[in-house]
């Protein structure tokens, strides 16, 4: 299948082990680089935060579409595609650092509109919380939260946050050590990593390429180990702490998808969408001035609703252009 939808030439690259051309800058952030990709033009900038293992070019399909009512920046963390590993540990005000740094280096200026899907939610949520007046508003695409319940395999489920040791969050830093260097895996790839899933059909075939060859750099597996070991003593303190209004009174979308698609497990099924529901509800709390958009998608809208996930960002940069409340 993949051969009647690639072109041959991006076919033969991968299987050659070439790294396709990145299509963005390389930031330096001493020592280790960052991929950031900005296109089109106006203010605010909107900046995406991708989910756990997702990366720039997932976007495509929703960068295409708001590069033309204002600029947009996608971009890969450390570790992700052709982004080098960063300093660890991977915490949330670490990731943050490194994102900021790039964009001040680049020389896009804020305050940003900032968009973060699934992981990438609570990711935008910190970086507000830390650099408050680089932020103007907000979208959250089926995002996580804490205390929501994932599946680890076998049936069972945690919820975000209780695995927190309670461990104080090292200040993030920029300079790579010793110890910042990744532990690669040894084992060989899963043959399931050697294929592109069909959710990626949407995507040009360039785009394509690049998802089959970024999933097979063993760097991104410690990146996203260390991402989601350090979550959860974030997800931990906002547990302990009602989070409705810290967001203020910025203009904020919450895109929920309509069902959780859950089967039962450890806990049934209709108990998981009870609590992904309340969830997404707590999430439209964290401003004054938010609304939530429920639509007919499953989880990774940037690919099955890019139609959707951009008219709510151009909801927000409207509202923050206009400096008027949401509609």
């Amino acid at each position: 299948m993949l051969r009647r939808i690639w072109p041959m030439a991006a076919l033969a690259a991968v299987c050659l082990g070439a790294v396709p051309e990145p299509p963005g800058k390389l930031v330096d952030l001493g020592g280790h680089r960052l991929h950031v990709y900005c296109t089109g033009s106006g203010a605010p900038t909107v900046v995406v935060e991708n989910g756990l293992g997702d990366y720039s070019f997932d976007w495509a399909l929703v960068q295409a579409r708001v590069s033309r009512f204002t600029r947009i920046c996608t971009y890969d963390r450390a570790g992700y595609a052709w982004s080098d590993s960063g300093p660890k540990p991977r915490s949330f005000g670490q990731i943050n650092f490194d994102l900021h740094e790039a964009l001040a280096k680049l020389g896009e200026h804020g305050p940003f509109v900032m968009v973060g899907h699934s992981y990438g939610g609570p990711l935008v949520r910190n970086f507000t919380a830390v650099y408050r007046d680089d932020v103007a508003g907000m979208v959250q695409v089926d995002a996580a939260f804490e205390g929501e319940r994932v599946g680890i395999g076998g049936g069972k489920t945690i919820r975000l946050g209780e695995g927190a040791k309670g461990v104080g969050i090292p200040a993030p830093h920029e300079q790579m050590g010793d110890s910042d260097k990744p532990a690669l895996p040894t084992d060989p790839l899963p043959d399931e990593l050697k294929k592109l899933d069909a959710m990626f059909a949407p995507l040009p075939a360039q785009e394509q390429a690049m998802q089959l060859w970024a999933q097979q750099q063993l760097a991104v597996y410690d990146a996203q180990n260390g991402e989601t070991q350090w979550s959860e003593e974030t997800f931990a303190k906002w547990l302990a702490a009602s989070q409705a209004g810290s967001l203020g009174s910025i203009p904020l979308v919450v895109l929920s998808r309509a069902n959780g698609g859950y089967s039962d497990a450890d806990v049934p099924a209709v108990q998981l969408e009870r609590e992904r529901k309340a969830g997404q509800a707590m999430l439209v709390k964290l401003s004054t001035n938010s609304r939530q958009i429920v639509i007919d998608s499953g989880h990774n809208m940037n690919l099955e609703a890019p139609d959707a996930v951009a008219a709510a960002i151009r909801e927000v940069v409207d509202a923050v252009r206009k400096h008027h409340p949401l509609n």
